[in-house]
């Protein structure tokens, strides 16, 4: 990640819009545990969790399609990505949230390091 949330991209990076099936599986477990954290059972049929992360990546790929689209070409920063979901208050508050989280945690990790270097001295 590039300074101020900005994501730079290679086109030798971005896969050639590969078919869903062909993809790594790479959230199953988290959606496993989060489908049971929704109330779904403890193990979930692996069609309903390989259908959700289809969907899951397919709403990535085309947000960030849409953000390369609206920011710097080649780029796209936390602001894209506000600007895409600034309508939907649900998600617009979210994302809020969470860079505030993000925020006091880089503050927390920065105070934590400062006390840690003055104590070793």
């Amino acid at each position: 990640m590039a300074e101020g949330g900005d994501f730079q991209f290679d086109e030798d990076e971005v896969e050639d819009d590969a078919p869903l099936e062909k993809r790594k599986k790479i959230f199953l477990k988290e959606l496993r545990c989060m489908m049971y954290g929704f109330g779904d059972d403890r193990n979930p049929y692996t069609e309903s969790v390989e259908l959700l992360e289809d969907l899951v990546i397919e709403y990535i790929t085309e947000m960030t399609k849409k953000a390369m689209d609206v920011g710097r070409p080649g780029r796209i920063s936390v602001e894209d990505i506000i600007f895409l979901i600034r309508k939907d208050p649900k998600k617009y508050s979210r994302v809020k949230e969470l860079l505030m989280m993000n925020e006091e945690l880089r503050k927390a990790r920065k105070a934590f390091d400062e006390i840690k270097y003055a104590t070793t001295k």
